[in-house]
């Protein structure tokens, strides 16, 4: 198991998701994906892409603002 993250603040959406779905074509099961963001509507997004893609999305943290840190186990 590996913990990969992804600082993608400042990015406006879709291009978090985009840049999370680069990175899951190589996570083995188990791993986990740590992502800060800052987009508004990114919570919603991931949690939409990981019912979608049937990941477990582990933690959602308000870091203040619309700057969230999501963990996504794979």
């Amino acid at each position: 198991m590996s913990v990969t993250t992804l600082d993608a603040t400042g990015l406006k959406c879709p291009q978090p998701l985009l840049k999370m779905a680069l990175l899951a074509a190589d996570m083995m099961h188990g791993d986990i994906l740590e992502v800060t963001a800052d987009c508004p509507t990114f919570e919603a997004d991931v949690r939409a892409w990981c019912t979608r893609l049937k990941k477990t999305l582990l933690t959602v943290k308000n870091e203040g603002g619309y700057r969230k840190t999501v963990q996504i186990r794979f």
